[in-house]
């Protein structure tokens, strides 16, 4: 990881690409599945998916936002029933069990929706065995991916990597403690928001998510890949 000034993103294709870079040494590896985190780590996944010629598929996370500050994350979910809370918030803001739990409902309702948008009855890929490597578009708190590594880790994987073009220093130093491999393309200081870092970091749409994984299913051949 390095922490010289780098220009920004030209947007999240582009930052897949030189994150593929980072991941080039498991090119071609049979036993590889790429993970996206929907939304935004879709368009980056499946840079990084085409280079390596792995299986892509995505696996669903929630930010369980503060109640009255939804942009600070007091955790997340995932799917699997996985809540990870974020202890320094909790510790911060006294928040009553009642209304984390109303939360939760709320995005718990939003990741079955997703589910069903997203993967339309087909199953999550087979993990048993595998190297997981899960793809967002930046880490910041890494409350979300926490829960993802949480959850992938239930699922019998071999090795769970977390793998983003940029990341806040401090955070991706935690990740090694967390994941059994971190790659963050960047990191750079000071850091404030993973969006500081892209010339183009606007929403992606169900839409824009449905048509890139089934481009890369097309590319693999054969319907969408489960492995």
């Amino acid at each position: 990881m390095h922490r010289e000034s780098s220009p920004r993103f030209t947007d999240r294709r582009a930052a897949g690409k030189e994150l593929a870079a980072s991941l080039r040494h498991y090119s071609g590896s049979p036993d590889v599945v790429v993970l996206a985190l929907p939304r935004g780590g879709v368009p980056v996944a499946f840079e990084v998916a085409g280079a390596l010629d792995a299986p892509l598929d995505i696996f669903l996370v929630r930010k369980l936002g503060l109640p009255g500050h939804p942009e600070l994350a007091m955790g997340a979910i995932a799917s699997g029933g996985v809540r990870v809370l974020n202890e320094d918030v909790m510790n911060w803001y006294v928040v009553p069990e009642a209304a984390i739990e109303a939360v939760a409902r709320e995005e718990q309702a939003e990741l079955e929706r997703r589910d069903r948008e997203y993967r339309q009855g087909k199953p999550l890929a087979d993990l048993r065995g595998k190297v997981a490597i899960l793809v967002d578009d930046g880490l910041a708190t890494g409350s979300t991916m926490r829960a993802a590594v949480g959850a992938v880790r239930q699922l019998g994987p071999t090795r769970v990597v977390v793998a983003v073009p940029v990341g806040a220093p401090s955070t991706c130093t935690q990740f090694k403690g967390i994941a059994d491999e971190i790659v963050c393309a960047r990191t750079p200081e000071p850091f404030s928001a993973v969006g500081q870092w892209y010339r183009d970091f606007s929403q992606t749409t169900d839409a824009e998510v449905r048509a890139l994984l089934d481009e890369h299913a097309a590319r693999l051949g054969g319907g969408r890949q489960r492995t």
